[in-house]
């Protein structure tokens, strides 16, 4: 596949692959890329995954079509990435790899050491002439590891990306960038939003026709949409208006109530996602939670604690930095119900956050009393 006449993409589909990183589902599967830039000099930009050294070797052999790499270029260390950097020392001697220092250090931590004479240490704003391209490195850290760079093809106005702007799903699925990119955003990097920030200005200053992201499809044409969807993502700021009910419930009493407010909301005309912790995919939840402006958390006491589904979902909000939303509670519990004051205590550390005045408790099932606590959450959710 040709990202242009002179730089190929020599990456590979995992088909077989059901969790990413061994959390997250990705039923389309996931895809590697790497890609070669055919000049003077010839750059190889990272490698993939370990179960497909053959397939990648091969890739590359068909597109060099008897050449020798000059270089490896190396962004990111993470093993679905970097794996085949011994393979590559072993296939071409004479090629030097290419990253920062900290790269190198892993490089050794992984590999072992690697020969001296092979490194080229690149900095944040160096060059490096291949003939009529120039790559230009930026340093990336913490988006999402602390070595990550970025690579700025000058002639062709290519922005390598490291895993920024990546997708889940293999290149051969047909679906829309935006919903599992969301969903990777802030999986893997959502934390670092004031890092993405940082590297986002520097972006600013370059003219970009593609994006060549480590995973996911290229990027062409409305580059400031990707672009401007990373700087939303990153800022915290609310994607979309609406209230997203996010419920745990044993024996279908807290259910009875999330629905009850969600047919309510929805009778004022107001956008509403309506999750089951127990039954819907985490990382599909917490995207969702990020995407919109409100949020209300329903689930019962549980063992003196919150039920376990919703503690997790709350533990995968905070270590994301969930703020700037609106955010109110459902609680249920049949003698000592303290659901409300835990799931508050939980996000004492998210900043930004308005917490309605209004909480809804159940005593076991749903009341009059319960009825009239749903409807005032309704009214300040609408305002």
């Amino acid at each position: 596949m040709k990202i242009s006449n002179n730089i190929i993409y020599v990456g590979v589909d995992d088909k077989k692959i059901d969790l990413f990183e061994g959390q997250y589902a990705v039923a389309h599967g996931m895809s590697y890329n790497s890609y070669v830039i055919l000049d003077e000099k010839i750059a190889v930009l990272d490698s993939v995954d370990s179960n497909f050294t053959n397939e990648w070797l091969n890739n590359l052999a068909t597109v060099l079509d008897g050449k020798i790499p000059d270089y490896l270029v190396v962004h990111h260390m993470e093993p679905d990435h970097s794996a085949n950097i011994a393979s590559f020392i072993s296939a071409y001697p004479e090629a030097k790899i290419v990253s920062n220092s900290k790269s190198f250090t892993m490089m050794d931590n992984f590999f072992g050491a690697i020969d001296p004479s092979r490194k080229i240490v690149v900095e944040d704003g160096s060059t490096l002439r291949l003939g009529e391209h120039t790559l230009h490195f930026i340093a990336a850290p913490m988006v999402h590891w602390p070595e990550v760079m970025f690579t700025y093809e000058s002639t062709e106005k290519i922005l390598f990306s490291s895993d920024a702007f990546g997708k889940f799903g293999a290149l051969d699925t047909d679906e829309e960038w935006v919903n599992e990119a969301r969903r990777y955003y802030f999986g893997i990097v959502g934390k670092y939003g004031v890092q993405v920030q940082n590297v986002l200005k520097k972006a600013a200053a370059l003219d970009i026709k593609t994006i060549c992201p480590l995973h996911g499809p290229s990027l062409e044409g409305d580059i400031e949409g990707y672009v401007s969807k990373y700087a939303l993502w990153s800022s915290y700021i609310p994607e979309d208006e609406g209230v997203v009910i996010a419920y745990t419930s044993i024996y279908g009493n807290t259910k009875r109530a999330v629905m009850a407010l969600a047919d309510k909301l929805r009778g004022r005309g107001e956008a509403v996602v309506v999750l089951d912790l127990a039954r819907c995919d985490w990382s599909e939840a917490v995207a969702t939670a990020f995407r919109y402006s409100k949020l209300v958390l329903a689930t019962t006491t549980y063992n003196s604690d919150i039920f376990p589904y919703m503690r997790q979902f709350i533990d995968h909000l905070t270590e994301r930095n969930f703020k700037r939303r609106t955010v109110g509670f459902i609680e249920n519990g049949s003698w000592a119900p303290t659901a409300a004051k835990i799931m508050r205590g939980m996000l004492a550390s998210c900043k930004d956050i308005t917490y309605l005045d209004t909480t809804c408790t159940i005593r076991s099932a749903p009341n009059k009393e319960s009825e009239n606590a749903i409807e005032k959450m309704a009214d300040e959710l609408c305002k």
